[in-house]
């Protein structure tokens, strides 16, 4: 292994780059040949259609200047500005190319979460193809556990090629992808990939999208966003079937997972080690970004949650999941202040608005 893929890792030795997670899943084999499933027959013809080549459908001799690619700033930086003007911030005698270089390294850690989480999906696919006992779905996650292969080798050659050193993997996704890839029942996985942890997904490019006019990563995150959605409608299609015969206990613990993995992404944190780059730690600098957040008004994820749950709670309403026991998840997320999304489009519905690579061909078409 050589000293790029250990920074791309984000590991100090070879020892660190690699980590055994045990599945304890059922591998289901079918003899059932049958298209039983019109919905995922037509997301897999339409994955099947929709796949992009990473080296001769995106511009790599683009040339890439990181601090141009942040002039936009991000929220987080632009808390940055403000709470270097509090009396006794670490950053009060920051000059402006240390701002640039705060905004640098947060765009390389998002960016690399990007990439660890691409992985993680990536494998979580590949479970879902061995563990999901229908073949129509078995179908569709063979195609996505080759978008999410694409996904990560786009992000990890643009983080080595375009812009720098990555970070590691956040606990906080950590926690959550181990936990899918862990977990014995095959319907987890499903949800907390295709519902969770795509839909975030989904938030968090469309918030790099609107901010940033750098074409090549511009590109790239379309038709990533394109596969993304999809990849949200398989879960809905197949969930929706699946939870219809469950029964209220089991529905109980699939609101209790919901309930704990929205709250734990509603607490991501800054990358500690962004900071210790900057030469300060995220704790002297962490009461001065809260008192700027308050100072503004607003925290430095509120566009990205809004984005986030304005996709997951319809998409967890066509569940059957916030009704279900009662309304026992309409009652703990209505408490949590996110029951205003309820009624947006759900991602089954709208998924087809997001196809750039259809729109490209289209357009070179004409």
């Amino acid at each position: 292994m050589t000293a790029t893929d250990r920074e791309l890792l984000g590991a100090d030795s070879p020892e660190d780059a690699v980590r055994v997670v045990h599945d304890h899943a059922d591998r289901i084999f079918s003899w059932r040949y049958d298209r039983e499933r019109p919905q995922l027959v037509t997301l897999y013809n339409k994955a099947a259609a929709s796949q992009w080549n990473s080296v001769t459908d995106l511009d790599w001799s683009t040339a890439v200047d990181p601090e141009r690619v942040i002039e936009d700033e991000s929220p987080a930086l632009r808390l940055a500005r403000v709470a270097a003007t509090m009396s006794g911030s670490p950053m009060a005698n920051w000059s402006e190319k240390e701002f640039k270089q705060l905004g640098v390294e947060l765009f390389k850690a998002q960016l690399s979460q990007f990439m660890h989480g691409e992985q993680g999906a990536m494998m979580t696919a590949a479970k879902l193809v061995e563990t999901v006992p229908w073949m129509d779905a078995k179908y569709y996650a063979s195609t996505q556990t080759m978008d999410e292969a694409r996904h990560t080798e786009v992000f990890a050659r643009y983080l080595h090629e375009k812009v720098g050193e990555a970070y590691p993997m956040s606990p906080y996704l950590q926690g959550q992808i181990f936990g899918l890839l862990e977990d014995s029942r095959w319907d987890i996985a499903y949800l907390g990939m295709q519902i969770i942890i795509e839909s975030l997904a989904l938030a968090a490019f469309g918030d790099l999208l609107r901010r940033t006019s750098e074409p090549l990563l511009t590109k790239l995150l379309r038709y990533i966003m394109s596969d993304e959605a999809r990849h949200v409608a398989f879960g809905i299609v197949s969930l929706s079937e699946y939870y219809a015969d469950l029964t209220s206990a089991e529905l109980k613990e699939r609101q209790e997972f919901m309930l704990e993995n929205t709250l734990r992404s509603r607490l991501r944190s800054t990358t500690p080690e962004v900071w210790d780059r900057m030469g300060v730690s995220l704790e002297a600098v962490a009461p001065f970004m809260l008192e700027a957040a308050g100072a503004v008004g607003h925290g430095p994820f509120q566009a990205f949650q809004t984005a986030f749950f304005s996709k997951l709670v319809p998409n967890v309403r066509k569940l059957g999941l916030l009704d279900a026991n009662h309304g026992y998840l309409r009652q703990k997320w209505g408490e949590a202040g996110l029951l205003e999304f309820e009624h947006a489009d759900d991602t089954a519905s709208d998924f087809a608005s997001y196809d750039a690579v259809a729109a490209d061909r289209a357009r070179g078409r004409e």
